[in-house]
């Protein structure tokens, strides 16, 4: 069963650390694990990144589904700036990434990485992105974190960890890759840019 944790009385408060480095590990692991069981193998899975953290996910994701399985899952990179339903209204100069698929989508079972669920527009955009390439056999969905306020009709497939959080608060995600230490913690939105600096 997943846990849920909530930011109430008694729990965590905001700017605590929900996950170190060992339990982002043994999340991961245990999604590559979720990720073989439900397809049956690694044969025709592709994992594809969400830029930016997500795409560092993928690629330990893959990692860890090639040491069990003993099969190299191919990774691809999406950057999703161009399909967000906010370009419009919010980003006033992008900062548009590369997207890489470098193999065919048609008939793959693809597995799409994030480092936080929220409202589900992201993902909706990812799919988007998605299907411009062809029509893979299915697209799932691996987040390391779940933090509710669904916007949008969109369920993860494998969850690290699943919180509770308010439109206050933020959850903060650094990895090595980017940030020099692996973490996830809750933050008060004014506290935002002060962690991430840190």
């Amino acid at each position: 069963m997943r846990e849920a944790i909530f930011l109430g009385a008694g729990m965590p408060k905001s700017g605590s650390v929900i996950l170190d480095q060992k339990a982002i590990g043994r999340a991961l692991a245990r999604i590559a694990h979720e990720i073989l069981e439900r397809n049956g193998s690694a044969k025709n899975l592709a994992l594809v990144g969400i830029r930016s953290r997500g795409a560092y996910l993928a690629e330990r994701l893959s990692k860890l589904i090639e040491e069990i399985e003993k099969s190299k899952v191919p990774v691809g990179y999406l950057d999703i700036t161009l399909y967000r339903d906010d370009i419009q209204t919010k980003l006033e100069q992008p900062v548009i990434q590369k997207t890489e698929l470098m193999f065919d989508v048609v008939d793959k079972v693809m597995v799409l990485v994030d480092d936080v669920l929220f409202t589900g527009r992201t993902i909706r955009a990812a799919l988007d992105e998605i299907i411009d390439f062809g029509r893979p056999k299915a697209i799932q969905l691996a987040v390391l974190i779940d933090r509710g306020n669904r916007e949008l009709p969109i369920r993860a497939d494998y969850v690290g960890k699943n919180l509770t959080t308010t439109l206050r608060e933020e959850v903060v995600v650094k990895l090595v890759e980017v940030d020099g230490e692996d973490s996830v913690a809750v933050v008060t939105k004014n506290k935002v840019r002060h962690a991430l600096k840190k």
